[in-house]
């Protein structure tokens, strides 16, 4: 995988992150011009001769490493290695982008730490959206053989080492890339599954001979929204178009690809926003035309702000889910026996309800917005913080309850499609369903 500071994609991050893939560089010119930069200038800079934060009035000679050391302090559960693999990616382009002033040597380091499964022992907390500065701290000191990488396996190779100076510490860590990189898995991820949750859509509606007049192109084109039309028009593709002997459907069956496709939309608008961030030299200060700009470019309330929109969009599928469900323990609407069991009186597939509106529950406790805090911090020299660090990991987690209520749609819709069975513990067919929605 090439990186160019340019083209970084949250598949691609993915893909470096739990595929296997290795990475190259391409070029190092916008880092080594920006490194030039900084080494010529000679008034005060931010971090490089000052202290941060409220201190950043205070000049400093060689403070940068004891910087590193300090903020190295992260808490709670250790990262996954997938989670940390793409945060070094993450990085590693946003410095071939240029802008940070930081020896172009290092990234050398960062892609040989990727190829070869080095990753930094990261924990959960320590960031609120203004800069990942406890993981890339951890990182750095790796780097400089203060801390010990983790490693997948045993390998024949040295562990990446690189000498960082004092005035590569600011510049190394003024990044949200741990974020960005929670925030490009998750919605890779959710990508995948809402395509998938058109196909099991598309099982519930058989099972129930629901109508397709509500996807017909007409209609779409009455009210143009692209994910709604794009929905409709999966869908369409995969259902039958034989007249329904009912004059309407359920909400669940009939605003599917108005509430599906709101949360593509809100899908695409997350995207967008975060392959901004991949590849963009949001570095402060920003080193650039022979100057160092001081700025804000730091902050993710871009970012924040559509993961804050995305996940309540999941939860609204998430219960059209749960509401088609609901209608295929119907006999009004299968011809079946309730809860599609295999004789009267049998529970059938009725706990299925349950476990679907207790994943519909974790999902709606997900969606609370973290954009509606802040925090002030540093003696008030940092007054506003975004949090996409909570909204990303908050999306994250959205992934499994996400999956599990669709599987159990998935599982009820085959059932019916199917010959009824005898009670059964049904944890088998969940799970089935669920490597079926992720192709694993």
């Amino acid at each position: 995988m090439e990186l160019d500071g340019a083209g970084l994609t949250c598949a691609r991050v993915h893909e470096a992150a739990y595929g296997g893939a290795r990475v190259a560089i391409v070029s190092l010119d916008r880092a080594r011009a920006a490194w030039a930069t900084a080494q010529e200038l000679t008034r005060p800079v931010y971090g490089r001769s000052t202290g941060v934060g409220a201190n950043r009035d205070v000049l400093l000679e060689g403070g940068g490493l004891d910087l590193l050391r300090s903020h190295a302090c992260g808490a709670g559960p250790r990262v996954d290695p997938g989670r940390a693999r793409a945060m070094l990616v993450v990085r590693l382009n946003q410095l071939l982008a240029g802008g940070s002033g930081v020896d172009p040597g290092v990234c050398e380091a960062l892609a040989y730490a990727i190829n070869h499964g080095f990753t930094p022992p990261l924990r959960t907390y320590g960031a609120i959206g203004t800069g990942d500065l406890t993981a890339l701290s951890t990182t750095a000191l790796c780097l400089l053989g203060e801390l010990p990488w983790d490693s997948a396996e045993p390998a024949d190779e040295e562990p990446p080492r690189y000498p960082l100076a004092s005035s590569d510490a600011l510049p190394f860590i003024s990044s949200g890339a741990a974020t960005l990189a929670d925030a490009a898995l998750a919605v890779h991820r959710l990508r995948t599954l809402m395509e998938a949750a058109i196909g099991v859509a598309a099982m519930s509606f058989a099972a129930v001979d629901a109508s397709a007049e509500p996807l017909a192109a007409v209609v779409q084109e009455a009210r143009p929204h692209p994910g709604q039309a794009a929905v409709a028009a999966a869908l369409r593709g995969l259902v039958s178009h034989e007249p329904s002997t009912r004059v309407q459907d359920p909400y669940g069956f009939r605003a599917f690809a108005q509430v599906h496709g709101a949360a593509v939309d809100a899908l695409g608008r997350a995207v967008t926003a975060i392959e901004t961030d991949l590849n963009a030299a949001a570095e402060n200060p920003l080193f650039a035309g022979s100057l160092a700009w001081h700025n804000g470019n730091f902050h993710s309330a871009p970012v924040a702000l559509a993961l804050d929109a995305l996940r309540p969009a999941l939860v609204q599928a998430a219960q059209l889910s749960a509401a088609r469900l609901a209608t295929l323990m119907d006999p009004a609407y299968t011809g079946r026996l309730p809860f599609l069991a295999d004789r009267p009186g049998a529970s059938g597939m009725l706990i299925l309800e349950y476990v679907a509106q207790d994943a519909v529950a974790e999902l709606r406790h997900l969606a609370q917005p973290v954009t509606t805090g802040t925090a002030v911090v540093s003696r008030g020299a940092e007054d506003h913080a975004g949090f996409a660090t909570q909204a990303a990991r908050h999306t994250l987690r959205c992934l499994e309850p996400l999956e599990i209520v669709l599987a159990c749609e998935r599982t009820a819709a085959a059932r019916a499609l199917d010959a009824p069975a005898p009670d059964r513990p049904l944890t088998a067919d969940l799970e089935e369903s669920r490597r079926a929605l992720t192709g694993a």
